[in-house]
């Protein structure tokens, strides 16, 4: 079956000769190739159905055969059916294809016609727009010639596996041409097969009805490939789901979804579309959302989301955990999924954050039974590292509660011949070893497993009070509260009289009245408050600047060099611990018996300083105080005040897998760089003749 692929794969490739000779950008290949792709896709498929008809019941009478093959429901031509031409015949006779090609098209039944665009309609129901298409190639005066190109490629001897794998091929080359986002339109056939056997590693042979859905399928790669992974393993009927919302990739899976039986491929956006299949769960889910793409375009209906899917939002930048939470909401009670991820799912965000709040979500309720990082340029369009979330709703009972992480990064060997960003691929041997580390669910060299609560973690956050060089910070008095309760009080307000700011300028701030200034300057005080006193005030710095507040009775300030207030009353210093200045200004409304002001006060305050510490959780609600109160008294050293706790989850495949580098020797390196001090030595001895 390769070989035959391989030489389809050029044949298909070839007719884009034409469009290069037109003047079409590469880019914009996809755009041409995909329609008559999805024709000889119909056609191959409608010619094989007939020629099994007719083997069962022969043609004799022509009308039954019809009547026969539409009850299939597979579509229809009359031009293939009854007359028996196909696009070859039709690219026979060059003066009369116009009108023929045009009738052909026609002779589709409704549904194919919709799919392939044959007939003009709104631009959100031109999907594969084969006659807009086709209109222009035909301006370009290549439209004959293309599409007699095109009816070159046999796909009749293709079963619907082979034809799946012959579209792999094809969707490869147009992705990388088209600059797809990364991941977005579709998964290599040697990744597909390792989802396929973690899922046949879980399922048993039992003959039940399987259900399998995609909620991302593109042109159905995936989704369809597993389903025949599955079908060449075990003995049991399954059936098929997919929903896609790019127009030309939805119609070439539902195309192919009507040669298979028990497949049902819908039209529309997943996260906000979702009544073609609410009401129904399934067995098993595969996906490989779009990852690096913002949602922002359909936030406000995500937001609204009533159905509880999404127990948090991602960052806007990037949805990939919006599909994987639906995805989870339409599993069964012993569902599983396999879903593919970039690296910012495991750790992006901080505890409280969307993300960490997702990832909790899934810890929590022990759904995820395996994380597995795939080598780098694996995929058709990006280089980077991909991840396999795996998913399990009815772990068994030495998984609860447990994850295993493999690190497959180098289990690869490299193709001969790069596909686009893809220059690596997984082996069967590779894939055994990845099946074997996940089924024996043991520590080795590339796997490890962790009871799930490692990857949660205490984001303890804390309000520090500054000290001086000597530990000591300013007291607070401390006063009644409404309550009745002793509550030390927040500031210790100054009530200057004046304020002095001793810069390069020597600013002096008093008391404004109305009649304190310039009138050619500012309109009034109000102005004067919004445009010169406000702004200075806010750029009073008690450390940078030498700041003296003066009260009748003290001056203060803050030394710079010993980190502390000090007090001067009568001559006489005292230093009152770290502490901060601060300045405020406000504006006084003129009354019945008072002209309008800007006031200035001072208050001293703690200098405090909210801070978080990463610690280690423990689910036993008293270990975990203790280990959060244990960190502290190591690290900790100023005064503190507890604020809020948050856990939070990650998973970082570096700092599980890191491996130190070895250090050379130092007598290797020694003698290294004896040997280059004799090299030099002789080089300045030639130079030297």
């Amino acid at each position: 079956m390769s070989v035959n692929i391989l030489k389809y794969e050029s044949d298909v490739w070839r007719t884009a000769d034409l469009l290069i000779g037109a003047g079409i950008k590469q880019s914009d290949f996809p755009k041409y190739m995909m329609p008559y792709f999805a024709l000889l896709m119909v056609e191959s498929r409608l010619i094989r159905e007939a020629q099994r008809l007719e083997e069962e019941i022969g043609k004799d009478n022509i009308d039954d055969f019809v009547e026969e093959f539409q009850l299939a429901g597979l579509g229809y031509n009359d031009y293939i059916i009854r007359q028996g031409k196909s696009l070859k015949d039709i690219c026979k006779n060059d003066k009369a294809f116009d009108s023929d090609f045009h009738l052909y098209l026609k002779s589709f039944d409704p549904e194919t016609k919709y799919l392939l665009g044959v007939d003009k309609g709104t631009e959100e129901e031109k999907f594969l727009d084969i006659s807009g298409i086709s209109g222009q190639l035909k301006k370009k005066r290549i439209l004959f010639e293309t599409v007699q190109a095109w009816s070159e490629v046999d796909l009749t001897p293709f079963n619907n596996s082979e034809i799946t794998t012959l579209e792999e091929h094809i969707k490869r080359r147009w992705a990388d041409i088209s600059a797809e986002t990364a991941g977005e339109q579709y998964t290599p056939d040697d990744i597909i097969s390792l989802i396929s056997e973690l899922i046949a590693s879980k399922i048993e042979d039992n003959g039940k009805f399987l259900t399998i859905y995609d909620p991302t399928c593109g042109g159905g790669n995936l989704l369809f490939g597993v389903e025949d992974k599955i079908q060449e393993m075990f003995n049991r009927p399954t059936a098929t789901y997919g929903q896609e919302w790019s127009d030309a990739l939805f119609a070439l899976a539902k195309i192919e979804s009507r040669f298979r039986k028990d497949t049902q491929i819908e039209y529309g956006n997943t996260l906000t579309e979702i009544g073609k299949f609410f009401d129904k769960q399934f067995h098993i889910a595969v996906a490989n959302p779009p990852y690096g793409v913002d949602w922002k375009g359909y936030a406000k209906d995500i937001k609204n989301d009533t159905t509880d899917r999404f127990v948090s939002l991602p960052s806007i930048s990037d949805g990939q955990f919006l599909f994987t939470q639906h995805i989870l909401w339409k599993l069964n009670s012993e569902g599983m999924a396999v879903v593919v991820h970039n690296g910012s799912t495991l750790f992006s965000g901080d505890a409280g954050s969307g993300e960490s709040n997702i990832r909790k979500h899934f810890f929590d309720n022990d759904w995820v039974e395996g994380i597995i990082q795939m080598p780098t340029d694996e995929f058709f369009n990006t280089g980077i590292y991909t991840y396999l979330w795996i998913f399990n709703k009815n772990k068994p009972a030495d998984r609860k509660d447990k994850v295993i992480l493999v690190n497959a990064s180098e289990l690869n060997e490299p193709l001969k011949k790069s596909k686009g960003k893809k220059r690596k691929q997984m082996n069967p041997d590779n894939r055994a070893e990845i099946i074997k580390a996940f089924t024996e669910f043991k520590d080795n060299d590339f796997s490890k497993v962790f009871d799930k609560w490692h990857f949660y973690y205490n984001r303890q956050s804390i309000m520090l009070t500054n000290v001086d060089e000597n530990g000591k910070h300013i007291e607070m008095p401390v006063k009644e509260n409404n309550e009745g309760e002793q509550v030390e009080a927040k500031s210790i307000k100054l009530s200057p009289t004046q304020i002095t700011v001793e810069d390069e300028e020597n600013i002096k701030i008093t008391e404004f009245t109305i009649t304190d200034f310039d009138k050619t300057t500012y309109k009034n005080l109000l102005q004067r408050f919004g445009e010169e006193v406000k702004p200075m005030i806010a750029s009073l710095d008690y450390k940078e600047q030498t700041l003296k507040v003066q009260t009748e009775k003290s001056t203060y300030w803050y030394d710079t060099d010993k980190d502390t207030l000090i007090e001067e009353t009568e001559g006489k210093q005292t230093e009152l611990g770290c502490g901060k200045i601060v300045i405020k200004s406000s504006y006084k409304k003129a009354t019945k018996t008072k002209e309008a002001s800007i006031v200035i006060t001072a208050e001293l305050t703690k200098d405090l300083q909210k801070d978080y510490e990463i610690i280690p959780y423990s689910p036993d609600k008293t270990e975990n105080l203790q280990w959060i109160a244990d960190f502290m008294a190591k690290y900790i050293s100023k005064p503190f005040e507890y604020l809020d706790n948050v856990i939070g989850v990650e998973v970082n495949f570096n700092k599980v897998f890191y491996t130190p580098e070895k250090l050379r020797e130092v007598s290797a390196i020694n003698s290294d760089l004896e040997a280059l001090e004799d090299d030099l030595t002789n080089l300045e001895k030639e130079l030297a003749l």
